[in-house]
């Protein structure tokens, strides 16, 4: 890829946009009042907003490998922190992807360097649906299915945190987990029972 493309195509949309709205930037570089802040994957292949439909200004973004909500990963716990206390967002989307690499890497038995310290928390979540993973025959779709289940487990390591316990209590702030088909571009609830799951774990991870 030619890099100067990039900024050609820079032009391009500039001329797009103020086709439009001539006050396109003009009310853009107003600040930004986001519903939504999305937790997704950093892989090239899945944009936040193209897949949602939404315009600059709509969302607030966070991407790492893998769709991690990692307690000690300050990146993430500030991102969070500052959507949920400041921008006052009132849902929360973690979406992963079927066939992610992150996925994949930590279901191998194999030294991956630096990256290790990171799997081994996708590692954590097969390790608490073994069970479950391994009666599924298919690789592929056990792979799909770890995929299904990190998503989910990062929802609930959002519901540990205090700052979504507070803005779920004040103004009941959603959280979600969704996974892109890449195969048909479809994007899909997974539907979890987080009211559920917060009953469940609050005995434990109640911090007032």
């Amino acid at each position: 890829m030619d890099i100067q493309k990039v900024f050609k195509n820079n032009e391009k949309w500039i001329g797009e946009k103020l086709a439009l709205d001539s006050n396109y930037f003009k009310n853009l570089s107003k600040g930004q009042n986001p519903e939504i802040l999305y937790i997704g994957c950093s892989d090239s292949r899945v944009t936040a907003e193209e897949l949602m439909g939404v315009q600059p200004g709509e969302v607030f973004v966070h991407r790492n490998i893998a769709n991690m909500v990692i307690s000690i990963d300050m990146n993430v716990m500030s991102v969070l922190n500052y959507a949920v206390n400041h921008l006052k967002v009132n849902h929360v989307v973690v979406c992963g992807h079927y066939f992610c690499g992150g996925v994949k890497a930590a279901m191998k038995a194999e030294d991956l360097g630096i990256l290790n310290p990171w799997l081994r928390n996708i590692r954590d979540v097969y390790r608490l649906h073994k069970k479950e993973l391994n009666a599924i025959p298919d690789e592929n779709d056990r792979y799909n299915r770890l995929v299904e289940l990190n998503v989910q487990e990062q929802c609930v390591n959002l519901l540990k945190t205090a700052d979504v316990q507070k803005a779920y209590k004040e103004r009941n702030l959603q959280v979600h987990g969704w996974v892109f088909d890449i195969h048909s571009g479809k994007l899909i609830d997974l539907n979890i029972n987080l009211e559920e799951v917060l009953k469940g774990i609050m005995e434990i991870y109640d911090l007032g």
